[in-house]
């Protein structure tokens, strides 16, 4: 996504809208896919020296969940989207980097294909599945570092 910073008014901004091929936001390399283009509405404009932009992202995105490894679709939305950068020099300014970055910490990290609550996620577990509460510190230690733990504790007849 560039901008021409020549199509900026001074002292206002330029309203940018419209889709751009999603390839280059590198998806494949947080583990989802494309699945349409990147949709876009945004406000730029100069600022002391620098580039800032205001809006909104959107991208449909291929996913494997987690549970019930089926694909689906969710779109990630960045609504605010907001940057501010230098300009790096030269009339056309690249967002691509900075656009990508949005959209790359909006993926979750353990997709599931319930998150957005509009299904049911297929996946059953076994009943006997662990319900309980994980074990504290202390209770899950082996019991070979007991003899260790006793060196931390200063014994109880006052000797040093």
């Amino acid at each position: 996504m560039k901008v021409h910073l020549a199509q900026i008014p001074q002292g206002e901004t330029l309203h940018l809208e419209g889709e751009e091929d999603a390839a280059p936001l590198e998806l494949e390399a947080a583990g989802a896919m494309p699945a349409g283009p990147l949709e876009y509405s945004l406000h730029v404009g100069l600022s002391d020296g620098g580039l800032f932009a205001t809006g909104r992202l959107a991208v449909p995105v291929r996913m494997t969940c987690v549970s019930c490894l089926e694909p689906f679709e969710r779109e990630v939305v960045s609504d605010p989207f907001a940057l501010q950068m230098e300009l790096p020099g030269g009339e056309l300014v690249d967002l691509t980097p900075e656009v990508r970055e949005d959209i790359h910490l909006l993926l979750p990290a353990h997709p599931k294909c319930d998150q957005g609550g509009d299904k049911t996620c297929p996946a059953r577990f076994p009943s006997g599945a662990r319900t309980s509460p994980m074990p504290t510190e202390k209770a899950a230690r082996p019991a070979i570092w007991q003899a260790l733990d006793q060196l931390n504790t200063p014994p109880s007849d006052g000797s040093p």
